[in-house]
């Protein structure tokens, strides 16, 4: 059975920093894109970031760009999120994703490009 468990998640300071970590197990993603969403209150599922196979592709949403850095460990089937410089607007479920196909080294931005899911952690930004 395959699973995505997302760790890191807290209640952090404006400015702040926390850092999510995604461990896959029940097959390995080392050559699949995985991505990392966030839903608000109230609002949809968005992107986040998003990381080729062999990590060589990053994207970001313009609203993280130079705050979040995505990362992967291939060796231990983990992808990771950096999140500097938090504001309110971060507060969010985070959820981690894994595409689940391989043989392009995409990093598709597209939450329907994803097969697999973790089951969210809670990041609440304080004011």
């Amino acid at each position: 059975q395959v699973q995505l468990v997302e760790s890191g998640g807290g209640l952090v300071q404006a400015g702040g920093s926390l850092r999510l970590s995604c461990v896959a197990s029940g097959r390995t993603f080392s050559n699949s894109a995985m991505a990392w969403f966030r839903q608000a209150p109230g609002k949809e599922r968005e992107f986040v970031a998003s990381i080729s196979g062999r990590g060589v592709r990053t994207y970001y949403a313009d609203s993280v760009k130079g705050r979040f850095t995505i990362s992967r460990d291939n060796a231990k089937n983990t992808e990771y999120l950096q999140m500097n410089s938090l504001k309110p607007e971060d507060t969010a479920v985070y959820y981690c994703a894994a595409r689940g196909l391989t043989g392009l080294d995409l990093a598709p931005k597209v939450a329907t490009q994803y097969g697999y899911w973790g089951q969210g952690t809670q990041v609440t930004v304080s004011s």
